[in-house]
């Protein structure tokens, strides 16, 4: 079964482009050209992957990941025309799992999403431990399902998952931010250097009672991060 994609790009040249290359190599595409038309695509069926455009319009494509992406657990890579630092980190917060600034070749984006979708599935399948328990929280990597100490669930993204279950993987064990990006798989992918910080920030977010004074992920200066807590599979 073809995996489904979602383009949104205001630009029609860039659109037809990377809809081609990426029909071409066999996944199944629509397309939309604002917030709006994509929101309605996200009502009546949820894709596999989703690539957003952040320059719309209707509005900034960074409240489509606010607002109707979160939660969803749907792989989202940003393509944008906005490179600066503080655009990338953004998104990355607000839980797309890459970005690239335009212009990109459509070759790379389709090398992009087929990575990114065989990471999804080798998170999904792994091995058959999929339920953890940690500090009265449990995560369920099968469906992203991580659940609070209060019963509250929250879908996790895919970059959070497997960021946390790199963690859950080796808990006491220092592992650096090369470790982290090879162990969720990113390597020569990632945005840029610090990326994983923003990553971990973000999780630290979930987590953590006051995500400034972490008990959980620990940080160790010059070495990388900890997670501190006892973890058991279920």
């Amino acid at each position: 079964m073809k995996s489904l994609i979602y383009l949104l790009e205001d630009e029609l040249d860039v659109s037809v482009v990377f809809e081609r290359e990426l029909l071409y190599q066999g996944f199944d595409v629509t397309t939309a050209g604002t917030l709006y038309a994509f929101t309605q695509l996200i009502k009546r069926q949820v894709p596999d992957l989703c690539i957003i455009d952040l320059s719309l319009p209707d509005g900034d494509g960074l409240s489509l990941l606010s607002e109707t992406l979160q939660g969803l657990s749907i792989p989202t890579i940003i393509v944008s025309g906005r490179g600066a630092l503080g655009d990338k980190i953004r998104g990355l917060d607000l839980g797309a799992d890459d970005y690239l600034v335009k212009p990109v070749d459509s070759l790379e984006l389709t090398a992009r999403v087929r990575n990114m979708l065989k990471r999804r599935s080798k998170s999904k399948s792994n091995d058959n431990t999929m339920n953890y328990c940690f500090s009265d929280w449990t995560v369920d990597f099968s469906t992203f399902e991580l659940t609070s100490p209060k019963g509250t669930s929250e879908t996790l993204s895919v970059a959070d998952a497997n960021l946390l279950r790199a963690f859950i993987e080796a808990p006491g064990k220092v592992l650096s931010r090369d470790i982290l990006l090879e162990r969720c798989e990113l390597g020569d992918e990632d945005i840029f250097d610090r990326s994983i910080d923003t990553r971990i920030s973000r999780l630290r977010r979930k987590l953590e009672d006051d995500p400034k004074y972490p008990r959980h992920i620990k940080t160790i200066y010059g070495a990388g991060y900890v997670f501190t807590a006892k973890v058991t599979s279920l």
